[in-house]
């Protein structure tokens, strides 16, 4: 046979196998990003649409409960990442000292609840800190509060609420990248700085993070994605509320689809904006770490 039949028929083979697997990825994925960007510049209630322009990114720029909802992710953001990221980090360099008892029990105890069902860990944690609740029972019980908190009907506090079980989710599933980078440093580094005396902090402030850099990197923008779609947390704890104090935009997109009157190319729009605005953090992320790299 020759070898342009040859070549060719393998050619075509290869494109038969991953045609399935395309076909999939275009209908389910690509499909419905397209789709959705042209839901975006459609008007009307419920399925009578009809094309609009760019009346919908109007409309954005009028809508309070829009940039309500829009201060409140970034609220979330600004807040929870640095802190989740910093405790996942902190966690990871005690937990991978050789010399700590009960590493693995301390490790898996973190990890858990990153794997724990979210309707479950949303009604444990509204049951918790709830007016008669476990956690208003143990704060007053050691004399740091006088009274109950109203975690679930204060703007303030609800919005640490959500913050508190987002950190208390996701701040081990974060651990377990820095650990496994964490091992894969060269032990004797650390033992030559040891013995030329630079201390446990500058240790950590001038080994650690800048080896772990890339990983760190990859932990902030994944982190970024996630708090920028929060959902999961405000829908089965607060709501959204009180009077949408911890609305975030994908909850709003939600309610613009199923809760409200029917608005799909409105709620496509605002979904739209989590795009815009995931894309625009992670270049300026990307930015700020290459920029440190080369200085």
């Amino acid at each position: 046979m020759p070898q342009a039949r040859l070549d060719r028929r393998e050619h075509i083979t290869g494109w038969a196998f991953i045609a399935p697997a395309l076909i999939l990825l275009g209908l389910f994925m690509i499909y419905p990003i397209v789709w959705s960007l042209w839901m975006s510049f459609q008007v009307g209630k419920g399925m009578n649409l009809s094309f609009g322009g760019l009346a919908n990114i109007e409309r954005l720029t009028k809508d309070a409960v829009f940039q309500r909802a829009l201060g409140n992710t970034f609220i979330f953001f600004i807040v929870q990442v640095p802190i989740m990221i910093g405790l996942a980090l902190l966690f990871a360099v005690a937990l991978n000292d050789s010399t700590l008892r009960f590493r693995g029990l301390f490790r898996t105890a973190i990890f858990l609840p990153c794997v724990t069902s979210l309707i479950a860990y949303s009604t444990l944690f509204k049951s918790m800190f709830a007016t008669n609740g476990v956690v208003k029972n143990a704060l007053m019980t050691l004399h740091l509060t006088d009274g109950p908190i109203p975690w679930l009907t204060d703007p303030f506090w609800a919005k640490i609420l959500i913050i508190i079980a987002i950190t208390w989710r996701w701040t081990g599933y974060n651990m377990i990248f820095y650990l496994a980078a964490l091992q894969n440093i060269d032990r004797s580094i650390y033992e030559a700085a040891r013995i030329d005396g630079v201390p446990a902090w500058a240790r950590f402030r001038y080994l650690t993070i800048p080896m772990l850099k890339p990983v760190i990197l990859f932990t902030t923008v994944i982190s970024t994605i996630g708090t920028l779609q929060l959902f999961d947390e405000v829908q089965n704890i607060t709501q959204g509320g009180p009077s949408d104090a911890t609305l975030t935009l994908s909850l709003y997109i939600y309610n613009l689809t199923f809760k409200f009157m029917p608005s799909f190319g409105y709620s496509a729009t605002v979904s739209w904006v989590i795009v815009v605005l995931v894309g625009i953090l992670s270049f300026i992320q990307f930015l700020i770490a290459r920029d440190r790299r080369s200085a």
